[in-house]
């Protein structure tokens, strides 16, 4: 089915197509699907509804042992990195082809999975991931390595070869997406890969793994391990034969990954560690309609899921209770909780009970603060026992709270009233965090003083969430030490290998 023919489905037709499903649990490695080593498994439930889902297999040390093997025997054979550049893109283009193909069924796995809308994943999240593959595809033959001006009785040259197995651990906000965001410049570098999904959203992952092979993969070449963070997770972190670690995720884990490292093999780790980030609203915004869809957008899309969640609503002073009564007349009609099977809804559930609860928590500590609550602040009684949580903006805040300064990851955002640029600058940086931010001004010099001097590693101006596969995806400070999507992850994927031939007797 074409994404084209997915999103004329009906909510009958997806809720017919979810009780027919049958989501495949276990591991991917070389090549097969095979059960944990011990047997364990660990119940999913759809969030929505806190209906079973399905037993999924729970890895521990030993499966990851089995998986990085796999990949290391599949590097070390040469079945992927040493296939001709146009072989493994024609491997990577029918792969994304592939992923078009059956993103009926990735979006359906993604939806039950985690709550998001099938509508957003449909046509969002689904596009992306197989745009990923095409553009890290087209990379494939553009690692080049130089020729230096040397003696004219040497030839130097300098080589960029693959790693060899790369251990990708993934978030359970974009399934689908992030999974691709991470293998797919390793694959196209020519390493061999370990997928670890979040074990809130590990479905989607089995079945892209079983159409790489389908595309022409070599087994090996990209494995899947099911399980805990705190079990598969650490394993493959702590893995002597990984090469490098990929994470995205928590400030939390993503410090543990370069402990991990160094207890173990010094492995190369990129982080992308969430954000808290600044929507600043000038007051020579040209059009304010226009910057607060943007801002409703900015924090309630994906149920505010969203590691660029711009949560952090900085409004001159003089426009704040406009802003404010736009905001929540917008926001109010834009984003209602609804069954994230129906085309129709536009706010999902949570991924599960413990980040609703984690989340109200969030809007009790804002209301213990001071804040006053504008909008939401609750969980919609009709959808109980699903993990629901309206969307919640508060004002009265101050960068000192803490629903100000921490990621709630969750559809709640807060006013943070300013009256100069150099004031808002002062606010936006006042963070651990250093993701994203964006600026609405009609002025360029204001534009350009914001994006030079605002500490984040991407800046919007006149918009919000816009960008390709160019873009480099990544932040400054706590939020990371990587970047995603761009040319450059793949070279991050390499290592540049020197070889001087002397020339002569």
């Amino acid at each position: 089915m074409t994404l084209q023919q997915a999103e004329k489905l009906s909510r009958d037709d997806w809720h017919a197509r979810a009780r027919g499903l049958v989501p495949e649990g276990r591991h991917f490695i070389d090549g097969d699907f095979v059960a944990s080593a011990d047997g364990a498994t660990f119940e999913k439930r759809n969030p929505a509804t806190d209906e079973p889902l399905a037993e999924v297999a729970r890895g521990r040390a030993a499966d990851v042992d089995r998986a990085v093997a796999s990949a290391q025997r599949a590097f070390r054979a040469g079945k992927w990195s040493r296939w001709a550049p146009r072989e493994r893109m024609q491997v990577l283009y029918r792969y994304a082809q592939l992923l078009e193909q059956h993103g009926d069924e990735l979006a359906l796995l993604d939806v039950l999975d985690m709550g998001k809308t099938i509508s957003e994943v449909i046509q969002s999240d689904i596009p992306a991931s197989v745009e990923c593959f095409q553009y890290f595809g087209e990379t494939i033959d553009k690692i080049e390595g130089t020729v230096t001006n040397t003696a004219n009785d040497a030839f130097h040259f300098i080589l960029r070869q693959p790693l060899g197995v790369v251990g990708c651990i993934v978030p359970w906000n974009y399934p689908v997406m992030m999974a691709a965001w991470k293998i797919a410049p390793a694959l196209a570098a020519g390493n061999c890969v370990v997928l670890k999904p979040a074990e809130q959203s590990p479905l989607s992952a089995a079945l892209m793994a079983r159409l790489f092979v389908e595309a022409g993969g070599p087994p090996g070449a990209l494995n899947v391990v099911q399980g805990y963070g705190e079990e598969a997770g650490e394993a493959l972190a702590l893995h002597h034969d990984v090469a490098k670690i990929g994470f995205t995720g928590s400030i939390e884990i993503g410090k543990k990954m370069m402990v991990y490292a160094g207890q173990s093999n010094m492995k190369r780790v990129t982080t992308e560690c969430g954000g808290k980030t600044p929507q600043v609203i000038m007051d020579d915004v040209a059009d304010l309609d226009r910057a607060v869809e943007y801002a409703v957008n900015g924090i309630y899309g994906n149920q505010g899921e969203v590691c660029n969640a711009g949560s952090r609503l900085l409004v001159h002073r003089r426009l704040a209770d406009d802003f404010i009564e736009r905001f929540r007349e917008f926001a109010s009609s834009a984003y209602v909780p609804g069954d994230p099977l129906d085309p129709e809804t536009t706010l999902g559930s949570l991924v599960n009970r413990e980040q609703q609860e984690r989340v109200l928590g969030y809007i009790d500590i804002g209301r213990q603060e001071g804040a006053q609550v504008a909008l939401g602040g609750g969980s919609p009684a009709a959808l109980q026992p699903g993990a629901f949580v309206e969307p919640t903006l508060f004002t009265g805040v101050n960068n000192d709270m803490r629903i100000a300064r921490e990621e709630i990851f969750g559809p709640v955002g807060a006013v943070l009233p300013f009256d100069s640029l150099d004031e808002a600058l002062a606010i936006a940086n006042d963070s651990l965090f250093g993701l994203a931010a964006s600026v609405w001004t009609t002025h360029v010099d204001t534009a350009n003083r914001f994006a030079r001097d605002i500490e984040a590693g991407v800046v919007w101006v006149n918009c919000f969430d816009h960008g390709d596969m160019t873009q480099p995806w990544g932040g400054y400070k706590q939020s990371g030490n990587g970047r995603d999507k761009c040319f450059q992850s793949v070279l991050d994927h390499t290592q540049t290998k020197s070889v001087w031939m002397h020339l002569g007797g």
